[in-house]
């Protein structure tokens, strides 16, 4: 069987050379299938082929390639020792002494040509070695156009133009491999995250032993040795041991949480107060960590509508440059007879014609905003899906769990006629609700626990199933249930039963607690709205979404209730999974790009139905993480605005990249009607959009919540 292998890969900075070092991979006997993701700088071959022969592949452009199992430190070379910057940095200085040399002798004396000669050579013959190769093969990339404007300059005495030009182009080049590293650096980041190596306890009684592994040998089960102040290194439940754990890196959440044994952590995080025993559950390869920098890097791979766009349109494009030079070279060279005028000029449109800067508009854009969505707990499966949240007029919002907590919380607690304390009452109810299976009875429970009420111990309990459990507590027979239950036991006074109704129109469940004589009191309970829910619905209400929508499977009473408050005013209730997916589709042939944001598994048809869907809390479930095309990591409703902002200004500042790098082009191209076109203008123009669509796309970086 075939094996397929992935790497990292360095100095991959130039879309174009990237086309070009996978064609060459592809001519290699031995590989049977390769792709290359440009966004990661990742590469996945299939085949029987050596490190050696891959870098031999990409040589031309000094690629350097690592398995992407291997953990490789790679050191920051500082801007004034990297390779092509000293090259550039000698260029300028010959360049610089050639212009002394001008003003000293004359213009064109063999002294300042000599040396602008010098400075092509240098900074210029990485160029023309590639640019040469590519001309006898008739590929025509940026190194092509370069070598025949910059030799072509020079054979029309265009010395000086030449050498600048050569200078100008490794700056522009040094530029785009800044702006690529710096848009990858959150991929970096994550991968960099987990520690290499980590401290267990594996075995048994005697047995046991602590020994420190790299994480590729840990295996589940084994038990993770945590001290404060270090990386968890795998994906577990806490065995041992409280502590503060910062999951920023996983979920974006500012604040540390508290982790108790049970609880679920994360490789990638930190521990931060107490000391830890992790049982591993997750090999270093399926960790969440692991899965979203293989997500991310996915989606960096896939294209963008507007990426495919450019991507086509550039095919085209350089040819077309190439013939309009060469018609700007002849046409008016024959009907004035000045060849030497008109041939500097077809040179000047290689030079402004070169693609680079549309190349990179998209790519670059799309890298920073995802990498700077994943760096925030946000994860974008794409570019296709960060163009279209743009887009989206609608939003579909499932309740539980996403407007609300989804955890329900006692709101009151009401004794009849005073007979007793009310934590008293709590007490007797959660001790019933200790044993019970009722989704509310940890609510309960978690009441008592907030307000330090001691639970007594409960004998003889019995589950009434749709009804509710009773049993004895400090000698006293309690029930606690629905109302019709507790009425056929007890009597329940009409005051009370007023109270319950109206607390049962404000969207409350009510639990009634009674002995055998009479009713002791009730318990309202309710889920919660989030806090930022308002906000958050508010906000996109602000910015460009013409409709916000609540669907829910609750009663049409309780949903009513939840949006009053929210400012929701189409409300979806009584909803099964096929309800919401027929909702979501009259929601598309009404406002067309529709959103729905629900928790990843029960909201699974209309989550696929919807032109997007996004998940929440993602980090505990791989559902989450398979089905939406957005998935929050941290369960924080809050990320919808900026996850939109930042869509909405990638959109905006890849239009403004297409506008720069064609716009900026096309007028250098227009100074040729009066001849003013000069290499150094072509050049600055070239240099100039390049420059403008990195900065441009960097921006995406500040992109905050």
């Amino acid at each position: 069987m075939e094996k397929t292998v992935q790497y990292r890969l360095e100095n991959l900075s130039c879309a174009n050379c990237a086309a070009k070092f996978e064609r060459n991979i592809k001519d290699i006997d031995s590989v049977r299938k390769v792709q290359l993701n440009f966004g990661a700088a990742k590469l996945t071959v299939t085949g029987d082929v050596s490190v050696a022969e891959l870098e031999a592949a990409g040589a031309f452009d000094g690629i350097k390639v690592t398995p992407a199992n291997e953990r490789k430190v790679i050191e920051k070379v500082p801007f004034y020792k990297r390779r092509e910057n000293q090259l550039a940095g000698f260029s300028l200085l010959f360049v610089l002494i050639g212009v002394i040399c001008s003003y000293v002798f004359n213009e064109g004396q063999l002294y300042a040509n000599s040396l602008y000669a010098i400075a092509i050579i240098v900074g210029g013959y990485p160029i023309f070695i590639t640019g040469i190769k590519n001309l006898l093969r008739l590929e025509f990339d940026m190194k092509t156009l370069m070598t025949i404007a910059i030799i072509g300059a020079a054979i029309i005495g265009e010395w000086q133009e030449a050498a600048i030009v050569v200078f100008l182009f490794a700056v522009s080049e040094a530029l785009e491999a800044y702006s690529m590293n710096k848009a990858r650096q959150s991929i970096t980041q994550l991968v960099d995250l987990t520690p290499k190596t980590a401290m267990i306890k594996r075995g048994h009684g005697t047995h046991l032993r602590e020994m420190e592994l790299a994480t590729e040998d840990i295996q589940v089960g084994d038990i993770l040795i945590v001290k404060p102040g270090q990386k968890i290194a795998m994906d577990g439940i806490v065995a041992a041991g409280i502590s503060t754990v910062n999951q920023a890196a996983i979920t974006g959440e500012s604040l540390p949480v508290t982790k108790n044994i049970g609880d679920a952590v994360f490789a990638g995080t930190l521990n931060e107060a107490g000391a830890l025993e992790i049982e591993v559950t997750k090999r270093v390869e399926d960790t969440t960590i692991a899965k979203i920098i293989h997500l991310v890097e996915e989606a960096q791979a896939e294209k963008a509508p507007s990426q495919k766009f450019v991507d086509r349109f550039a095919k085209y494009y350089t040819p077309a440059i190439m013939i309009v030079a060469l018609l700007v070279a002849v046409v008016p060279s024959v009907v004035t007879g000045d060849w030497l005028h008109w041939i500097y000029q077809g040179l000047a449109v290689l030079v402004v014609g070169c693609p680079c800067a549309l190349v990179i508009s998209t790519p670059v854009a799309i890298v920073t905003a995802i990498g700077n969505a994943a760096r925030n707990g946000v994860l974008i499966k794409g570019g296709a899906y960060l163009e279209e949240l743009g887009r989206i007029k609608a939003v579909a919002f499932d309740k539980t769990g996403t407007l609300t907590k989804g955890q329900p919380e006692v709101m009151e607690i009401i004794v009849e006629n005073n007979a007793e304390d009310w934590r008293t009452l709590l007490a007797k109810i959660a001790a019933v609700e200790k044993k019970s299976q009722h989704p509310l009875a940890r609510a309960i429970l978690a009441k008592a626990f907030d307000e330090k009420v001691t639970v007594p111990a409960v004998e003889e309990f019995q589950s009434v199933t749709g009804k509710g459990a009773y049993g004895t507590v400090q000698g006293e027979v309690i029930y606690a249930g629905s109302v019709p239950w507790i009425q056929s036991i007890v009597t329940v006074s009409q005051q009370l039963l007023k109270t319950i109704d109206q607390l049962a129109s404000n969207g409350h469940s009510v639990i009634l607690a009674a002995n055998n004589e009479r009713v002791l009191g009730i318990l309202s309970i309710a889920d919660q709205i989030r806090p930022e829910s308002k906000k958050v619905i508010q906000t996109l209400q602000e910015n460009s979404v013409k409709h916000t929508v609540m669907l829910t499977g609750d009663a049409q009473l309780t949903a009513q209730k939840i949006a009053q408050q929210l400012q929701i005013s189409d409300i979806r209730a009584n909803l099964m999974p096929h309800d919401k997916l027929k909702a979501m589709k009259e929601l598309q042939q009404q406002y067309g790009s529709v959103a729905m944001i629900g928790d990843g598994v029960n909201d699974a048809p209309a989550l696929a139905a919807a032109n997007i869907g996004i998940a929440m809390g993602g980090a505990g479930t791989d559902a989450a993480l398979e089905t939406a095309q957005i998935v929050f990591m941290a369960d924080d409703l809050s990320k919808l605005p900026y996850t939109m902002k930042l869509s909405r200004k990638a959109l905006n500042i890849i239009k403004q990249n297409i506008t720069f790098a064609l716009g900026l082009k096309l007028v250098a191209i227009l100074l040729i009607i009066p001849g003013w076109l000069t290499l150094w203008i072509a050049i600055f123009a070239d240099m100039g959009a390049t420059l403008i669509v990195v900065l441009n796309s960097l921006r995406l970086l500040k992109v905050e919540k």
